[in-house]
């Protein structure tokens, strides 16, 4: 079945693991996270160091080690989050990317663009904070 909007298996593990890891008031180990989650243990690590990488997580390593938010919740936006994971999100002129329309109006009239700008917009705005208040 196709979507619209697509989140992929890395975001949302990314966004799932940053509220529980907010959520707790302890370092979290990666384990108790993939458990909690239903996921693969190798993939939620690498992008748990992917947000490492990227400033928005502080890791500890060994048996008493494990994964704390680097900064306050609120001060980070799931629009960061998402694009620390899946890159920059352009915001397309044409939905099918071509230089060249054989129309003189995009048949979509600007409405992929809109939505881009939508999601960018409300994700923009919403913070980590705003996520663990709502579970």
């Amino acid at each position: 079945m196709a979507k619209l909007v697509h989140f992929s298996e890395a975001a949302s593990l990314a966004l799932h693991a940053m509220v529980l890891i907010a959520k707790s008031e302890n370092m979290v180990n990666v384990n108790s996270v993939a458990e909690e989650m239903g996921a693969s243990r190798n993939h939620l690590a690498k992008v748990l160091q992917q947000l490492v990488k990227h400033g928005y997580l502080k890791s500890v390593r060994g048996p008493s080690g494990g994964f704390v938010l680097s900064k306050p919740a609120g001060q980070m936006t799931i629009l960061e989050i998402y694009e620390a994971i899946e890159g920059r999100i352009d915001v397309p002129e044409c939905p099918l990317d071509r230089q060249i329309c054989p129309f003189n109006k995009c048949l979509m009239n600007g409405l992929v663009t809109d939505v881009t700008l939508q999601f960018k917009k409300y994700f923009g705005e919403q913070t980590l904070e705003d996520f663990i208040t709502r579970t």
